[in-house]
């Protein structure tokens, strides 16, 4: 056989009984629910800043630089929105690589998955107590949401994934917002087919149960850069590019919350990690001489972690990324203070 069945793992309902979250975080993810739904509908006018490592490979240092964002936010959380980006899957273009902690909780050891499970799970618990914020992951995996559905804040389907029926109906029916990437080939067409099956009723089989799904009105869009048929990367967040989504957006009128993110990093960037702050300038400066594309974009991903760059997981370098490079906690806390001076001048 080319498949071996080595274990049968727990469904999500055990785990959640052998992890419990406590009340307060239950009420801090309702609180945040609310807030983030509100900028989303435009009720509310800050902006959204998700924003933390390319992956969480190691819980120490993922949590120190949550507690050095907490600090941040509290300057700054009446202009910008933080959710911190906890991704514990990697996508890997060519399959090869470090999958993040749910396959290896040591990003240098052997793949575990029920002690991978576990440990995302408390991470992603810990992360919520140490920061006051509900974090974002990525729905790599769509039967495995419901190990975190009970502590995520915001979901993010990737570029390579955005296309796939299970993804898009299960973001149908998750509860929080769900970012929808366009694909890695920059067709908007199918990150908007997306966001509209995803805001719509589904019935489907999830974990081997006949499921209906409510639809998702937050589902929205994420730009993050493209590759052409050359296999260069090319951005897609100048204002030529927010007017045709703008437009396209508008010739879909029963979308609702028509909202988009912009990835700062990726093909955006060319995984330039030091581009970022530009390129979140430049889309705040697009922002400030176009009322409508300012009401679109709702915020910005920027890859950022304790030390500027990455490295090989074997060179064990605490607090730098070992899959994409992230910028440095004292350059994002600078973005972060000129991001929320942009934003003031606009409110």
């Amino acid at each position: 056989m080319n498949m071996e069945f080595e274990k049968r793992l727990p469904i999500p309902k055990e785990v959640k009984e052998m992890y419990p979250v406590s009340e307060e975080i239950g009420k801090i993810r309702a609180e945040r629910d609310i807030e983030l739904k509100k900028i989303l509908s435009g009720e509310d006018k800050r902006k959204v800043l998700i924003v933390g490592p390319c992956s969480a490979d190691r819980e120490d240092s993922v949590l120190d630089y949550l507690d050095r964002l907490k600090d941040i936010n509290e300057q700054v959380k009446d202009k910008i929105f933080i959710i911190p980006r906890v991704y514990t899957n990697k996508p890997r273009t060519n399959g090869d690589g470090y999958k993040g902690m749910l396959h290896q909780p040591d990003p240098n050891g052997m793949p575990d998955l029920f002690s991978g499970i576990v440990a995302i799970r408390e991470m992603h618990k810990r992360a919520v107590e140490v920061s006051g914020m509900t974090c974002a992951d990525e729905m790599l995996y769509p039967e495995n949401y419901r190990y975190l559905n009970d502590l995520l804040g915001y979901v993010a389907v990737g570029a390579r994934s955005v296309e796939n029926q299970q993804h898009r109906m299960t973001a149908s029916g998750i509860a929080v917002p769900v970012g929808m990437k366009n694909p890695t080939g920059g067709d908007f067409n199918v990150m908007l087919n997306a966001i509209n099956a995803a805001q719509h009723k589904h019935d489907f089989i999830y974990r081997n149960w006949a499921v209906h799904s409510q639809g998702n009105p937050y589902a929205h869009a994420i730009l993050r850069g493209y590759m052409n048929k050359h296999g260069q990367s090319l951005p897609n967040y100048h204002y030529e590019d927010l007017l045709l989504l703008q437009k396209m957006y508008g010739a879909m009128s029963h979308l609702t919350n028509q909202a988009v993110i912009i990835d700062c990093n990726h093909s955006n960037s060319n995984k330039q990690y030091l581009q970022q702050p530009r390129i979140l300038k430049e889309v705040m400066n697009s922002c400030m001489v176009n009322p409508e594309i300012n009401n679109m974009v709702k915020g910005f991903m920027v890859e950022s972690y304790i030390e500027d760059g990455n490295q090989k997981p074997e060179e064990g370098v605490y607090g730098k990324s070992i899959t994409d490079a992230c910028l440095g906690i004292d350059k994002t806390r600078e973005l972060i203070f000129e991001f929320a001076d942009m934003v003031d001048k606009q409110l």
